[in-house]
């Protein structure tokens, strides 16, 4: 039986924002691009102006569609929008600061940090298994539709912390070790629905940005 041709992902967290800076909670609050993401989403484009495109997905968060952009326009492709790609959503978290929240909800705070896979933040937030678990299936899909192609998918840091850990056979649970710098290229190679590591925290392109603040 022949084996199904592969799919390059060039999966890629959004630019910076304000409340990346002031390390406040994003989920699916729809944060706009600083002028510092603004520039690092630019500088992505041309890093990847070499580079062979068969289609460019985005989450349809601003922060992320606003990242995304110049690299569609750039190829003169569409820009496809994949609302399952969205962030983890954190309720009434969302906002606030964490030095802010561990003050006000040390007990909710510390199932976070200890990443149990059922919790999710009060006022309708979603549980971390639930989050892998739509990110994964989201991630499939647009391999399924391109087999054989090389395509760029524009996230959020708790994405491609799944995807990190998808790609590796990381436990949900076990402590972050990688980075998850805004507009990185982190490559994944998806055959037969098995996802691949293939390289991870691609930066050199930031150099010609400002140091990033915060996450």
């Amino acid at each position: 039986m022949l084996q199904e041709p592969s799919t390059l992902l060039l999966c890629i967290r959004h630019g910076e924002t304000d409340w990346n800076v002031a390390r406040r909670v994003q989920g699916h609050t729809d944060i706009e691009l600083n002028a510092r993401g603004l520039a690092q989403a630019a500088a992505l484009a041309r890093a990847l102006a070499g580079q062979t495109l068969h289609a460019v997905y985005s989450s349809d968060l601003r922060r992320a569609r606003r990242t995304a952009e110049p690299l569609a326009r750039e190829r003169e492709l569409p820009l496809h929008f994949e609302p399952a790609l969205r962030e983890r959503a954190f309720g009434s978290f969302e906002g606030r600061s964490f030095t802010e929240l561990e003050t006000l909800h040390a007990q909710e705070c510390e199932r976070w940090r200890r990443r149990d896979p059922d919790w999710g933040a009060p006022g309708g937030g979603e549980a971390l298994q639930a989050f892998r678990d739509r990110v994964q299936r989201a991630l499939l899909s647009i391999a399924r539709r391109h087999r054989g192609q090389t395509v760029a998918v524009v996230t959020h840091g708790g994405a491609l912390d799944c995807l990190y850990r998808i790609a590796t056979g990381q436990d949900l649970s076990a402590p972050r070790t990688w980075e998850l710098r805004n507009a990185a290229i982190n490559r994944l190679l998806v055959s037969e629905d098995h996802v691949g590591l293939v390289g991870w925290n691609d930066c050199g392109h930031l150099d010609e940005v400002l140091d990033e603040s915060g996450y």
